[in-house]
């Protein structure tokens, strides 16, 4: 079902003018490893609980983690942009069982930066990402483009 013109209009409408945005922004991922593959958080909240419990923001699916084994808190800069911090348990400073590793080393809360490894326990990773983005999104396809496309097999009829 394609969106009206209407629609499409609408929606450039709400963004924001080109002035109110900086010319690129960041956008913060985390890559999930653990026993049901792989899985990708675009990261967006102030805080993520990340853990076994069923009720975690990000479920982490192996016996070896805890049922609240981090969190990830956003921590704006001056800048304007800002990065993600890992604390391992919960933010009233219950840690989890085996911790939290951050490329090889043992952490109780650090600030992540781009590519960080995160270790949970045995088989269950993440990595961390922040990609520059264009502030701005290309423009949609053209709805109103009415260009008949005929296929092979309705050429020959009449």
């Amino acid at each position: 079902m394609s969106e009206s013109r209407s629609q499409r209009l609408e929606y450039w409408q709400h963004l924001p003018s080109q002035r109110d945005m900086p010319s690129e922004y960041h956008a913060h991922l985390l890559i999930i490893e653990d026993d049901k593959g792989k899985t990708e958080f675009v990261l967006t909240e102030p805080v993520y609980r990340i853990g076994r419990d069923p009720d975690s923001d990000i479920r982490l699916v192996s016996q070896f983690v805890s049922k609240q084994h981090a969190t990830l808190v956003w921590r704006s800069n001056s800048d304007g942009g800002g990065n993600y911090q890992i604390v391992d348990g919960n933010l009233n400073g219950e840690a989890s069982t085996n911790g939290v590793m951050i490329n090889g080393v043992k952490y109780k809360r650090r600030d992540l930066q781009h590519e960080d490894e995160i270790i949970f326990g045995p088989c269950v990773k993440a990595v961390y990402l922040v990609l520059a983005r264009e502030a701005f999104p290309t423009a949609p396809p053209d709805l109103l483009d009415n260009t008949v496309k005929i296929s092979v097999d309705n050429r020959n009829q009449t």
